[in-house]
């Protein structure tokens, strides 16, 4: 399967849509997408992952690289997902600690850092 990206700009944040799967064949198409934005001076993003069909180590790799460079720039990275296969993952590694996951776009959009 395909890796299917696109953004909006929603108040102050920049909404990244994620469909397909992200591994290690799709997700430097991902990391192009998140560097690209940081680059343009989207410092506040929320990547929506409900369409999201898998995600492996690479994938979990970029976020975590998408989270240090906004950081960078006193910014945020939150994630949208309610996939339980997905949040298992998150809880696996202890990210959970370090992303927060919202079960909407309205609820992260919305959130204060």
């Amino acid at each position: 399967m395909d890796l299917t990206l696109s953004t909006e700009t929603v108040g102050d944040r920049t909404v990244v849509r994620v469909g397909g799967e992200i591994d290690v064949y799709t997700a430097p198409k991902l990391r192009e997408q998140l560097v690209e934005l940081v680059n343009d001076g989207s410092y506040h993003l929320v990547v929506d992952m409900e369409g999201v069909d898998f995600l492996d180590s690479t994938g979990l790799g970029v976020l975590v690289g998408g989270l240090k460079r906004v950081r960078a720039h006193e910014g945020s990275l939150r994630l949208v997902c309610t996939q339980e296969r997905i949040l298992k993952i998150f809880r696996i590694t202890g990210l959970t600690k370090v992303f927060p996951i919202h079960t909407s776009v309205e609820d992260a959009v919305q959130a204060t850092d």
